[in-house]
């Protein structure tokens, strides 16, 4: 069995209770044909890149797997027969950990210098003294 992580979108109009609902559906699946669901993640309403299918917003809902390729082959069918879920993506990764994604994490703060936690390299400087031409002295003939 391998390991997979499994993303779709609900449609904006769907109550939250029912997105949860959806997924319970779909990890439910899962279990049911020798799967394992490992970690659900709930991202939340975000806005997306274009329209799909009519639709400006979607729920984001993460199902982390282990499972076979047919219980997989299984959950996308389903999916595609889905009225609420507008997109899905299934995708096999090396390992899965309980611990939370990307997208769960806090955002990141930025320092006074607007670079993220102080790490970032120093912006390289010229060489040239009064590179730019606009402030260069005119030159002595």
């Amino acid at each position: 069995m391998s390991f997979y992580e499994v993303v779709f979108i609900v449609r904006p109009d769907v109550a939250t209770n029912q997105v949860e609902q959806i997924s319970t559906k779909f990890a439910d699946l899962i279990k049911d044909k020798d799967g394992k669901v490992i970690k659900t993640e709930q991202w939340g309403l975000k806005s997306l890149a274009y329209r799909v299918k009519k639709h400006r917003k979607g729920y984001y809902v993460m199902l982390g797997i282990e499972a076979s390729g047919s219980v997989v082959n299984e959950v996308e069918r389903q999916m595609r027969l889905s009225d609420d879920i507008i997109r899905f993506l299934s995708i096999r990764v090396n390992a899965m950990t309980d611990e939370p994604s990307v997208q769960m994490a806090p955002p990141r703060r930025r320092n006074d210098r607007g670079d993220r936690d102080g790490n970032a390299p120093k912006r390289p400087t010229s060489s040239r003294p009064n590179a730019n031409p606009a402030t260069a002295p005119a030159a002595a003939e």
